[in-house]
């Protein structure tokens, strides 16, 4: 069990694998959840387009700006 309370499921779009870091796409609920996780994570999960995964949003701020 997770104590997080924001979580989406959704489809992994892309996963993009740099050097140290893998950058996942996720749509989920209609948006696109980007997240950045180690490159390791990302391939010890096998993640791949098409995947079904949750996102987890766990963050001590979240900033709104409007112009």
């Amino acid at each position: 069990m997770i104590s997080a309370r924001n979580q989406f499921k959704g489809t992994v779009k892309e996963v993009k694998l740099g050097t140290v870091m893998a950058e996942v796409i996720v749509s989920a609920a209609g948006i696109e959840i980007v997240s950045l996780i180690s490159r390791a994570s990302a391939e010890g999960m096998k993640l791949k387009a098409g995947d079904t995964v949750t996102a987890i949003i766990k963050s001590t701020e979240v900033m709104v700006a409007k112009e």
